[in-house]
């Protein structure tokens, strides 16, 4: 699901301009999160719940999973794991002696009398072989093809010679033969455990006999998009929208260290919901987290907290004090996978995404929490109390300028932009180190000293008249 659609899912009818539904009665605006966990079957009941800071709950949803245990996987899965247990070789590298070269085994000098293939060469006989070939017993060298002609001897019977290609000395005892166990002898590591398997390892895991590595755990993510308003193509006619989240929800799974497990599209039914959330033990890859878009509010259509707490789950997270992305849910199934709930429209989505999703993918993935880095702010940001603000924003000068179109219903601005400032409640001054994290698919954020020295040294340009908004910078302008 993208944007929700007017009048209904999570767009309530009192939005601000910003597009991020407004805060109902019973929603803090201190931003300090309740003790423990909230019980599913109470949050469709009007009960008053705290939602979590912005910074508890990215500590909220890294500390809820523990680390994947390591295991199996085909080699053909096995691209950027960590592998978990060395790699060794089953047997001799290679297994067998063979030929480097194209043309004749042979045993002694010439001229070489021909065997048939696979037999034990006699001094002074020869066989043909191919690259990669099984040395017979008693061969001694490999004569390279154009090394070596056809000839007759006295009694016109056809024999082995040297011919005009041949250096002198040609062919020495074991030349162009590959031996047994040249590479790697049995029991040998070939790959140390903790590597991130590039494909030349798992071509030489292959090579050594492997048909599956011991891998750390990775979390498996299945999507489950939402809304029967979505269409997935073509202009989307007056109170339809477009799937912004299809086409790129999954890969931004895999840029957080998660398996995309592939994705579901339910109605908006409440019984759609729960036959998706119930077990899925059956599937070839059962998920570790669902993601959900969509159904995180508290419309008639909204299901996710009803069909949580039916499984039997509970509430880890039930809304964050920030904006875009305030409805975002967090739950656990006694099944032990997670379900994150993230908002309809899709900049509040990738916002909790980030907050929730990445540290809870890293947890299980065996990483550590995402990083929160500082830059200096290219203007001044009002307090709003109670309420951490995400901005996406665009590096100038080595300062931070946010982004206008930004809406929790808008994609232009974090299309563009080269990480989120992390607005405090009392806000930001000029100039200030404003705490930012990088996009997962972006560059990491300078240090803030390194972007200051920038910011000093870069060229001096005619002062631009200001805006008659004391709003966000508008710098698509300036980026040419």
């Amino acid at each position: 699901m993208t944007a929700a659609p007017p009048g209904g899912g999570d767009a309530a009818s009192d939005v601000p301009e910003n597009g991020e539904p407004s805060e109902g009665p019973g929603t803090a605006e201190t931003g300090t999160a309740e003790a423990g966990t909230v019980e599913a079957g109470t949050a469709d009941t009007g009960h008053t719940h705290l939602a979590h800071s912005w910074q508890e709950a990215r500590q909220a949803s890294f500390d809820s999973a523990t680390p994947i245990p390591p295991g199996p996987v085909p080699l053909r899965t096995a691209l950027g794991r960590t592998l978990a247990e060395d790699v060794t070789a089953l047997q001799d590298m290679p297994h067998y002696a063979s030929s480097a070269m194209d043309g004749w085994a042979v045993n002694g000098s010439g001229p070489w009398i021909l065997a048939e293939p696979g037999h034990r060469l006699a001094p002074h006989q020869a066989s043909p072989i191919v690259t990669g070939g099984l040395i017979p017993p008693g061969a001694k060298a490999v004569l390279r093809s154009e090394s070596g002609a056809m000839a007759t001897d006295e009694e016109g019977l056809p024999v082995l010679v040297l011919g005009g290609g041949a250096r002198p000395g040609e062919p020495r005892n074991g030349q162009h033969i590959r031996k047994a166990g040249e590479e790697a002898a049995a029991g040998d590591v070939l790959i140390a455990s903790g590597t991130v398997l590039n494909p030349a390892h798992l071509a030489l895991a292959a090579l050594a006999g492997h048909d599956s590595l011991h891998v750390q755990g990775k979390p498996v993510v299945r999507i489950l998009l939402t809304g029967s308003e979505v269409v997935t193509s073509g202009l989307p006619a007056p109170g339809k929208v477009r799937d912004t989240f299809g086409p790129q929800l999954g890969a931004v799974v895999e840029m957080m260290g998660g398996i995309s497990a592939g994705q579901d599209k339910i109605g908006d039914s409440y019984d759609e919901w729960l036959a998706a959330l119930e077990d899925d033990a059956a599937e070839e890859a059962p998920a570790d987290v669902v993601i959900t878009t969509g159904g995180t509010g508290r419309s008639g259509t909204d299901h996710l907290r009803r069909a949580v707490a039916e499984l039997g789950g509970r509430l880890l997270i039930d809304g964050i004090a920030m904006r875009p992305g305030h409805p975002a849910v967090l739950a656990e199934l006694p099944d032990g996978r997670f379900i994150l709930g993230l908002p309809g429209n899709p900049l509040a989505a990738m916002m909790a995404l980030c907050t929730v999703g990445a540290p809870l993918l890293a947890a299980l993935g065996h990483g550590s929490l995402p990083p929160i880095s500082e830059v200096p702010c290219g203007t001044m940001i009002d307090a709003e109390p109670g309420r951490t603000r995400l901005m996406p924003f665009r590096l100038l000068y080595g300062m931070a300028s946010p982004a206008q179109h930004a809406g929790s219903g808008m994609m232009r601005g974090l299309a563009a932009a080269d990480g989120v400032l992390v607005v405090p409640p009392h806000g930001i001054q000029l100039g200030e180190a404003a705490p930012a994290f990088a996009l997962p698919w972006g560059a990491p954020i300078p240090a803030a000293g390194l972007a200051a020295a920038k910011a000093k040294a870069a060229p001096r340009k005619t002062p631009r008249k200001p805006a008659a908004s004391d709003g966000p910078v508008d710098w698509s302008a300036l980026l040419g």
